[in-house]
């Protein structure tokens, strides 16, 4: 680390140089996208029951059912309208916990229920979103000086990644099938593409919403390194909190341009219900 400069917040300037509109604008229009996508998906509960059943009961898409939760999580963080000792705050984290815990029972308890091979079958990259969940419920509730509730979260996360890194890293039958285009996952384990440059060239072929999977750790380390130049007084925490800012804004800037032109893709003609876990039942 480099010694302490005179202003030790010298790069600060660079964001009080933007007009605060222009960050609440970010934030709201983040805001609009989500609440504009819980809404759809609120529709596709409505109208079409049987797919979001399949997507629950299957190993690949109900870790994706963390998504909008740790979306919403990671914005009430960010929020410039209120803090974390507010009412409003501690409701809503309470809101946006609750399905993050429903689903943190449905997994571990097949773990536990379904047989001694049922972990090694059904675990893949995109169980990193059922961490990346506890890790940001965690993060929320320590901002409110929630501490038990903090290391909870923060202990079931850490328990999780631990098991599924274990089971990941002996290259068992569950990670070897996952589907090409979801491949961006991979990225959940904070490994940069450019170290699997086949990986990388075989995921980025065509777009796909699995893209996002990009954003949620740039994100993280972005809230993180925020924390970081808050304590440690140097201009290279605080060029490394201006760079992992710039780099989150712009990969979701541009996931949501991207996704804007291929709206086609996200609602396919013929989206046929994916496999369920039914077959695992057996497994002893």
């Amino acid at each position: 680390m480099v010694e302490p400069i005179d202003d030790a917040h010298a790069l600060r300037r660079v964001f009080r140089a933007v007009p605060s509109t222009a960050f609440n604008f970010l934030w709201s229009l983040a805001l609009l996208t989500l609440t504009l996508q819980s809404l759809l998906y609120i529709l596709r509960c409505l109208f079409h029951f049987e797919m979001v059943k399949a997507e629950f009961l299957h190993r690949v898409g109900v870790n994706y059912l963390f998504a909008p939760w740790i979306s919403w999580l990671l914005l009430l963080q960010s929020s410039p309208f209120f803090t974390p000792k507010t009412v409003c705050y501690q409701v809503l984290w309470w809101v946006f916990v609750t399905p993050v815990i429903v689903l943190d029972v449905k997994i571990y308890g097949q773990w536990f229920t379904k047989g001694k091979r049922f972990l090694s079958t059904v675990a893949n990259p995109t169980s990193q979103l059922s961490v990346i969940g506890n890790l940001v419920a965690s993060r929320a509730a320590a901002q409110m000086g929630w501490k038990e509730s903090a290391v909870c979260m923060f202990s079931l996360g850490m328990a999780h990644y631990l098991v599924l890194f274990v089971t990941l890293y002996q290259r068992l039958s569950g990670s070897n099938s996952l589907p090409a285009m979801l491949r961006p996952v991979f990225f959940l384990f904070i490994e940069l593409p450019v170290s699997r440059p086949t990986l990388f060239k075989k995921s980025m072929k065509k777009f796909d919403v699995a893209w996002w999977a990009y954003s949620f750790p740039l994100t993280v380390l972005a809230l993180a390194s925020i924390e970081y130049a808050q304590e440690v007084k140097g201009g290279l925490a605080h060029t490394m909190m201006l760079g992992l800012s710039a780099i989150s804004v712009l990969v979701s800037l541009f996931l949501l341009v991207v996704t804007a032109l291929n709206s086609n893709m996200l609602l396919p003609p013929a989206d046929p219900p994916s496999p369920t876990t039914s077959s695992y039942d057996s497994m002893g």
